[in-house]
């Protein structure tokens, strides 16, 4: 069973920035894809980014430009650099990674999950 384990949540101001952070406890599945999705209460979950084995990124449109994905193999973690943060991005933010070295947007494709952290950004 792999642990996720997420750090970097909290309170900001809108137009804040704040850097989430997920490492993975077994070290082979840093080879797989690792993504991050949020989920707000009552709402779904939604996708956020994803980075693949390989360094491709995708984005949700709604982060596009403003997010950050990106991962050290070697610490078995993926960062989430969040900029210029808006009231609509608080949420609860979940990393993921799966079995599997290519990107996916849909949270079905992902085996672990963290705990999830809470991003708040007031207005």
């Amino acid at each position: 069973q792999v642990q996720l384990a997420e750090s970097g949540g909290g309170l900001v101001q809108a137009g804040g920035s704040l850097r989430l952070s997920c490492t993975a406890s077994d070290p082979t599945f840093s080879a797989g894809a690792m993504a991050w999705f949020r989920q707000v209460s009552g709402k779904e979950r939604e996708f956020v980014a994803t980075i693949s084995r390989g360094n491709s990124v995708y984005y949700a449109d709604s982060v596009k430009g403003r997010f950050t994905i990106s991962r050290d193999n070697a610490k078995n973690t993926v960062y989430l650099q969040m900029s210029s943060l808006e009231p609509e991005d608080t949420a609860v933010y979940y990393c993921a990674i799966r079995n599997n070295p290519y990107a996916t947007v849909w949270g079905h494709d992902y085996d672990y999950w963290g705990q999830g952290t809470q991003v708040t950004v007031s207005s």
